[in-house]
Parts: structure tokens; sequence; C-alpha cells
């Protein structure tokens, strides 16, 4: 008797091999520019943190990225130090009474999520892809929706059109209408769509 074998998932990536390795070329050159250019606001950015609050002006945070393997993400902090003090992760709202008031500017302005330029130059993140998440809230978009699983075929993003247009998912409903939106994305993607994602993106800032 032969056992059926689970199946391997299908590549739906829309990119060959040469454009995501001049996506990468990108990402490093584009990293290393904009960490050279925004020093003068990251150095802000973590003086005025600490004047607002107390705790670490940057936070990391374990995400799951390509191929499913965990990463440590950074940004800089916008909540109290004990958000989630209880131990059970909470999905960020857009108002969330957890913010500081400095941590209310950063969110608006997307500033919170400069530090992961870091991220993009180290390779864990491309500058666009789908937003990386924590495996307790995976496992709950996996029950509703096992696809979620071909996103491991990419790089996770600081930026895509499911977080310009599907905005802070604060909702499950939000994170599966996301999860459709990545999946489009991963599926069309090419150099083209990711240089109008990006300039989109400084335009939506």
């Amino acid at each position: 008797m032969i056992l059926d074998q689970e199946k391997e998932p299908e590549n739906i990536d829309g990119m060959n091999g040469f454009e995501r390795g001049v996506k990468r070329v990108g990402d490093v050159v584009g990293a290393i520019t904009l960490l050279i250019v925004l020093s003068p606001l990251f150095l802000y950015i973590y003086i005025r943190q600490k004047m607002d609050a107390s705790g670490p002006a940057v936070y990391s945070q374990e995400r799951i990225g390509k191929d499913g393997k965990p990463f440590r993400i950074f940004k800089f902090r916008t909540m109290v130090v004990d958000a989630e003090k209880d131990g059970i992760p909470q999905l960020e709202q857009k108002d969330d009474p957890r913010l500081t008031e400095f941590g209310k500017v950063l969110r608006r302005c997307h500033l919170d999520e400069l530090p992961q330029i870091w991220n993009v130059l180290k390779g864990d993140m491309s500058f666009v892809g789908y937003r990386p998440e924590r495996q307790f809230f995976i496992d709950q978009i996996m029950e509703r929706n096992p696809d979620y699983q071909l996103l491991y075929q990419s790089l996770p993003g600081i930026t895509s059109p499911a977080t310009i247009e599907n905005g802070y998912t604060d909702t499950m409903e939000k994170m599966l209408k996301r999860l459709d939106m990545d999946l489009d994305y991963l599926r069309n993607r090419n150099l083209l769509l990711d240089a109008k994602i990006i300039i989109k993106t400084v335009f939506n800032i």
C-alpha cells in the first residue's frame, strides 16, 4: 500500500530568479542609502522617545518570515512598556490606548517602521512584501485560510498594497482580507509593480 505524501505548496511567486536578485540588490543599496540619509531623523526620534517615556526607544519582536523561519523585527516603540503585561498577544488598534503621546505621532506617520530598514539590510525583509506576523496570529489565520503558508515563498516587507489600502489589521476579518491581497501581490509581483508601491507608499506617508 502506497501512502499519500504531503504535497509541496504550489509556487505562485510571479518573480523569476533574476528579478529576485535585482530586487535584493535594490534592497541593499536602498537600505544603506536610507540609513545614512535618515540618520539625523533616527537620532531625533531616539532622543525624543527617551524624553517622552521610560523604557527602550527601540524594541524587537519575533515574527515569521521566508520559509516559515522566525526572525526579530525592529521598531521604534510606540506603546507603554507593559503593553502586553498578561503575556497574551493583542492586535494593534488604530487609536490604541496603550500608545504613548509621541508614539501616536510615530504611528500616524508610520515612522515607527523605520528601524525595519535594518531588517532589510540584514536580509530578513524586503522593502516590498507581505507584513510578517506573529505565530500566535498565524495559527488563527491558518485555521481559516491555510494558503497563508504560500507567503513563505518570499521575503516579508515593510510595505505592500495591503499595507497601503487595508490599514491597521485590528480585526481577524482585516487579517484575512490582507492575506488575500498579499497572495494577489505575490502572484503578480514584478520590479515595476514594486517601484509603483514604493512611490505610492511615500506619497501616502
